[in-house]
């Protein structure tokens, strides 16, 4: 599992999949998660702009698992 530290209260999905180097822009995220498997605390997920804090954890099929930490 990786740890992404984010310095804001929370980001997106989308955000996550860009800073990840997953996409390249915030316009394929739609359709990278039309096509791919994600899960947030074990809950599949598929909008964009589902908001990730602290604690959660995201699996991305094919690409690995997440989770998010505050500030620390």
């Amino acid at each position: 599992m990786e740890f992404v530290n984010i310095h804001t209260e929370f980001i997106t999905l989308g955000q996550l999949l860009k800073l990840k180097k997953i996409i390249d822009t915030g316009g394929q995220a739609k359709h990278f998660l039309q096509e791919n498997d994600v899960w947030v605390n074990g809950e599949k997920e598929n909008r964009r702009g589902r908001k990730l804090y602290p604690n959660d954890r995201i699996r991305i099929q094919n690409y690995g698992e997440y989770q998010i930490i505050g500030n620390q």
